[in-house]
């Protein structure tokens, strides 16, 4: 497993071990099928877009793509991804070196991922959770970028 940021700085610190209730809740945090992603896929649905989930053989598994028109969705999670000036994306204040390091590091391998596809020769679109707070405005950009024919 690669990581980005530094082996010294840990998730803990010596000697606190993580809460059942910290456990818990991080165990709940999905990778797929999160509540923004399938509303992202409800939206390109509905604008007439098909596609496919998560294809692995496309460089960095977007989330959402359409190979034949060369397309490609990443759904990002503002706190997870590091989206800059999005009150939702707030840095925790314990252990806050780690939390700085993991989503610079999250930032550097979205950049990565995307500029890989768009070698491809592929569009790639990053939509942020809080852009779903204006529906129109996101099927908007799916057209502007020809995602969707309507």
């Amino acid at each position: 497993m690669r990581r980005d940021y530094p082996s010294r700085v840990t998730l803990h610190r010596p000697g606190i071990q993580p809460t059942e209730e910290v456990s818990r809740r991080m165990k709940a945090v999905r990778r797929r099928d999160t509540q923004p992603e399938v509303e992202v896929r409800r939206l390109l649905w509905k604008a007439g877009a098909r596609f496919r989930l998560c294809p692995r053989d496309l460089p960095g598994t977007p989330d959402i793509a359409n190979k034949s028109a060369r397309w490609a969705v990443f759904v990002h999670g503002c706190f997870w991804h590091g989206h800059r000036s999005c009150k939702l994306a707030t840095t925790p204040k314990s252990n806050s070196a780690f939390w700085e390091a993991k989503l610079a590091a999250n930032r550097r391998r979205d950049a990565r991922k995307a500029l890989a596809l768009r070698r491809l020769g592929y569009r790639v679109l990053v939509v942020w959770q809080c852009a779903l707070r204006d529906p129109a405005a996101l099927v908007r950009r799916f057209s502007e970028a020809g995602v969707t024919k309507r």
